[in-house]
């Protein structure tokens, strides 16, 4: 494919000249325009600056703008994926959806509306965290949109607990609403990364009840990527899928900047590949949650969260054009 293949219209793609210095100027994700720059997005990139649903450390509401700022030297071509996602389709930055600290059921309304706002443009969205009770309202926008969809969910912990401390609104309790208000196609769910400690060995037994498959950190360590690969791709097939990233799936070696760090996690490399590997997949939207810059060490765990990100996005960017040119060689 060539930088800009025939569409439309050229999306507007980040500045980039021979005096073009990636660390000047305002921080959009990637170096971006923001959404009021361009006509449309067809990837809107939107933050969520909330951590009020954590249950240790706080901190995730800075995510967002951190993200931004490590992905300052994200450059036009992805030679992993072999394209160029901000100049086949619009991406641009949505900046952020206001969400009530001091009241999570409001900060959900909040980020419900601002994300049903984003999709009714048609655009996909990449949401930058915020912790992950952002989850949920994105999903019930996301399945408004495409019905139940296939949740690929990487993360240390299981995220279906049922309450916390009575809440039923924490970032350890999306994945069990998002199941039972029918925005998961119950058939089509993994959990990658997982381990580490649990409150009880019912944990997991819920888990499955609603329809979770589990593949450890220590199975991406023994199995090797290649093959997690092949597992989830089978077990999502052609369905819409959403993609939630919560960056402690990485080892604290690779992410420290987060609010419930558990040794022995993935490396950034592992996850990357991973990501990578879902190119058939059909990303509806995706987000990558859980950023704590006051715990991070030399942007080590933003840097990988913007790269995470900017592979979802490349994802996205090349199914667009698939989909475009298919729609464009239909017979008439």
């Amino acid at each position: 494919m060539t930088a800009n293949p025939p569409g439309p219209a050229r999306p507007v793609p980040p500045q980039e000249t021979e005096t073009t210095l990636h660390f000047t100027g305002p921080a959009t994700f990637g170096r971006v325009p923001r959404l009021d720059q361009v006509d449309t997005a067809d990837i809107a990139v939107v933050g969520v600056p909330f951590d009020a649903g954590v249950s240790y450390r706080p901190g995730a509401r800075f995510g967002a703008n951190a993200i931004r700022e490590a992905s300052r030297q994200l450059r036009p071509y992805n030679p992993a994926q072999g394209a160029y996602p901000f100049h086949y389709v619009q991406v641009a930055d949505a900046g952020d959806i206001t969400a009530n600290p001091h009241d999570i059921d409001q900060a959900v309304q909040s980020v419900e509306a601002g994300t049903d706002a984003l999709l009714s443009t048609g655009a996909r969205l990449m949401t930058l965290g915020g912790d992950h009770t952002i989850a949920l309202p994105i999903l019930r926008s996301v399945a408004r949109r495409h019905g139940p969809v296939a949740l690929l969910h990487f993360d240390a912990h299981l995220d279906t607990w049922d309450t916390h401390f009575g809440a039923q609104y924490t970032h350890g309790t999306p994945f069990r609403r998002a199941a039972e208000e029918g925005l998961l196609d119950t058939s089509a769910l993994s959990h990658v990364g997982t381990r580490g400690s649990l409150y009880c060995k019912e944990d997991l037994d819920e888990d499955t009840k609603l329809g979770f498959g589990i593949v450890t950190a220590a199975d991406v360590m023994r199995r090797g990527v290649d093959d997690v690969v092949r597992q989830l791709k089978e077990r999502i097939g052609t369905r819409p899928l959403y993609i939630s990233v919560d960056v402690d799936v990485l080892d604290p070696a690779h992410a420290p900047g987060t609010g419930t760090p558990e040794a022995g996690g993935l490396t950034s490399r592992e996850l990357l590949e991973i990501v990578r590997g879902l190119s058939d997949c059909h990303v509806v939207s995706a987000d990558v949650v859980e950023v704590a810059p006051a715990y991070d060490h030399a942007e080590i765990t933003c840097v990988a969260a913007s790269h995470i990100a900017y592979e979802l996005i490349t994802l996205m960017s090349r199914q667009i054009v698939f989909f475009r040119w298919v729609k464009a060689h239909e017979p008439s």
